[in-house]
């Protein structure tokens, strides 16, 4: 068995909602395995397992926008916190006797691999950007690109990068196996409903969102505004994942931020999807693009109340698309890692050996 470290980008919930489906298979086949994560990442993981805290990096979100100015200054603020926090994981990562190390975008823990000689193995979806072939119209070139610097910077040279899509691309590799989406075994065990609210989720408080729904007629349940309370036809929750479990399964449609973890949800749930991406965050373009690629939700550049409306006009449509979408469970992706790290820890051991 392995002595394995486990790095989980913090940003968000979907890293680490992901990764405790892949942590408790790893600790279910004998391994040891030690987390290490931040933020939402640091709260979600250590009400099942011992997690340290590290230093992560951090978007600056306005009005739900990605503001890379802010984001440099944010980041370069607290670049003595990174360095401590690095020399922190490497003693840490001695005592442990780290084998292998597992990284769902999180970069500090592929750096210690690096500088330790240890294999890496990356769970993610951003690397789809990097290793596999997708299309996209000309005008989303400049954002992608950026976003591809990033991701190359995040997780560089990994020995295998297991990379989940929910829409089917080329590999431009062999390192890379292209698997769907991992679920949380509440989504894989939920029974979804169509009830009369639309769920509405934003990363960051959008009160350009709140004031286009409301004044479309329907019913909405909104998550991620910093606030409570009825307003008119919108219903403010504060955050629960029970809450929003219930919420999500029992919706009519979805109108959210376009990550990746509420979309796959979303699609396996069969619930109809109108993506509004964070501003000059790609991943979630790509998401938002290719979700109405497939006809089982929509995506504006600007979205307007005419629009809103013309996706809930559609909804038995894009639940037609919906009925013959591909579910899986997570047992394939799962599968494979097993298979690498029995690959890796005897070639491990022999080196050590060798020494």
């Amino acid at each position: 068995m392995a002595n394995i470290l486990y790095g989980v980008n913090g940003e968000g919930s979907g890293h680490s909602t992901r990764s405790k489906e892949v942590i408790s298979h790893l600790i279910s086949q004998g391994h040891h395995v030690h987390v290490v994560s931040f933020d939402r990442g640091l709260v979600n993981l250590r009400r099942d397992f011992h997690v340290t805290e590290i230093f992560g990096l951090r978007f600056a979100y306005v009005n739900n926008r990605v503001r890379y100015r802010r984001t440099v200054i944010k980041n370069l603020l607290t670049a003595p916190q990174a360095r401590s926090s690095f020399s922190r994981l490497t003693r840490l990562a001695r005592d442990w006797q780290i084998d292998l190390v597992c990284t769902d975008f999180e970069p500090l823990s592929c750096l210690l691999a690096r500088r330790r000689r240890l294999p890496v193995i990356s769970i993610n979806n951003q690397h789809l950007l990097l290793n596999a072939r997708i299309s996209l119209p000309a005008h989303y070139r400049a954002d992608a690109a950026a976003a591809k610097l990033v991701t190359r910077c995040m997780t560089p040279g990994a020995d295998a990068y297991l990379v989940i899509s929910f829409f089917d691309a080329p590999v431009r590799n062999s390192r890379t196996f292209i698997f769907p989406p991992l679920l949380r075994n509440e989504i894989l065990n939920a029974r979804p409903s169509v009830g009369d609210h639309v769920l509405v989720y934003v990363t960051s408080p959008s009160a350009d969102l709140a004031a286009l729904l409301r004044h479309v007629r329907e019913r909405f349940i909104c998550y991620g505004f910093n606030r409570e309370g009825r307003d008119g036809n919108l219903l403010f929750k504060k955050p629960s994942l029970d809450s929003f479990l219930h919420d999500v399964v029992s919706s009519k449609a979805v109108i959210a931020n376009a990550g990746f973890s509420l979309v796959s949800e979303a699609l396996h749930l069969g619930k109809p999807y109108l993506a509004v991406p964070v501003q000059h965050q790609f991943e979630q373009t790509l998401n938002a693009y290719y979700l109405a690629k497939m006809n089982v939700g929509a995506f504006w550049d600007d979205l307007n109340k005419e629009r809103v409306e013309s996706f809930l006009f559609n909804l038995d449509h894009y639940r037609a698309a919906l009925s013959t979408y591909p579910r899986a469970g997570n047992s394939a992706l799962l599968s494979k890692l097993d298979e690498l790290i029995a690959c890796h820890i005897p070639a491990r051991a022999l080196a050590v050996a060798a020494r």
